[in-house]
């Protein structure tokens, strides 16, 4: 983000010279003084008059020049850490040996103190051999309040600023709005560009708790995988009912394909979400003539509301999925931190033996879609 330099306002002092006696002072002035004293003074002024004019041509000249290397430099200028980077500078920090990258989205509504964003950083800090993951992690932030929140953070999150002209998506987005489904095109935009870019990624919903490492239990004979709402048994079955708030995608020319596709599909179906489209397009012919096998990944291991994994000692990662409302979210998933909490205190041989499982959902489940208030805001805060 380029920004001018100001100028500033600077005096120069000359010191340590004699000054003339004030007229009427008594002091004893030789002939020709005041002469002599005029000349003296003319000359220093326009020796001060001659440096001010070369200090503001080389301030214009080196400056205002819009390739000059300093502009960048101004004490008026954003602190360079807080800049916006490239896409492609942030990709290449948090990236993997094999370029994979976990990618999440973020905006002001979800970076509250005790909110989604909090547990979600919580569960890589609890999860069992997961906070290494949080180096790779890229936080997508849709509006300057989370960008900055994001910078802010103690994990030394690398961040990005996603733009969107002429839409705000600082506010909650509601189930099915017309900002929830601009919000939901907007990541399948961005997650093509990823791919695009020959990046591979595990995009998580910021509302799923990562408790164990994923990475062990994915596919390794497919580029697209994704969660479920609910899973019939089978990885292949296309009944499977796919939840886009958490999948594990290659970067490749299928990949690419597909993505591209699922996105112009939009058009063909106006007023459905990316995970509504996904049923439809899962089933058209372009998907198996570019040679795509789409795969779902087992509710045993990637849980969530709707379908609780119910072995905790297998669980990898559970989502506050079939949840209207943030406080449902938030009510629901600090419960579910705190299952984790007493499942891990607990003895080895215990934990096996036991076969824990959830007290979640509570106040989530699709009661939750009928049931809650949408916050307010009050002057900046939120009920």
């Amino acid at each position: 983000m380029d920004s001018k330099k100001e100028a500033g306002n600077g005096s120069v002092n000359y010191s340590g010279q004699t000054p003339p006696p004030e007229p009427g002072s008594g002091g004893h002035q030789p002939i020709g003084s005041d002469h002599h004293h005029s000349r003296y003074f003319f000359n220093r002024l326009l020796k001060v008059v001659l440096l001010f004019t070369m200090i503001t041509l080389a301030y214009l000249v080196v400056f205002q020049t819009p390739a000059s290397p300093f502009q960048f430099f101004s004490s008026f200028s954003t602190p360079a850490n807080e800049k916006e980077v490239g896409l492609g500078q942030v990709l290449e920090r948090a990236a993997m040996a094999d370029k994979t990258v976990i990618i999440t989205t973020l905006n002001e509504a979800w970076i509250e103190p005790g909110s989604i964003f909090d547990l979600f950083l919580e569960s890589f800090r609890i999860g069992n051999h997961t906070l290494w993951l949080l180096k790779h992690l890229v936080v997508v932030a849709l509006d300057h309040k989370a960008f900055h929140h994001c910078l802010r953070t103690q994990n030394d999150l690398h961040c990005y600023f996603l733009t969107t002209k002429g839409v705000n998506f600082s506010n909650e987005a509601h189930f099915m709005t017309p900002d929830y489904l601009k919000m939901m095109w907007r990541r399948i935009d961005f997650l093509t560009t990823v791919l695009q870019m020959g990046y591979n990624f595990v995009f998580t919903d910021a509302d799923i708790m990562w408790l164990r490492n994923p990475f062990p239990h994915f596919y390794t004979d497919t580029n697209f995988q994704i969660s479920c709402d609910s899973f019939g048994g089978k990885s292949t079955d296309l009944q499977n009912a796919p939840n886009g708030g958490f999948n594990y995608v290659k970067s490749g020319i299928q990949t690419i394909k597909f993505y591209e596709f699922w996105y112009e599909s939009r058009k063909k179906h106006p007023g459905k979400h990316d995970q509504d489209v996904l049923n439809e397009i899962k089933f058209d012919p372009y998907v198996k003539a570019i040679g795509l096998q789409i795969k779902f990944l087992d509710t045993v291991y990637f849980g969530g509301f709707c379908q609780p994994s119910k072995d905790l000692n297998l669980v990898c990662t559970m989502h506050a999925n079939c949840c209207a409302g943030l406080d449902n979210k938030i009510h629901d998933l600090r419960i579910l931190l705190d299952d984790w909490k007493k499942y891990t205190s607990l003895q080895e041989d215990v934990r096996k033996g036991k076969s824990p499982s959830w007290s979640v959902p509570q106040s989530c489940g699709p009661r939750s879609f009928h049931h809650h208030n949408p916050r307010k805001r009050n002057g900046n805060r939120r009920k």
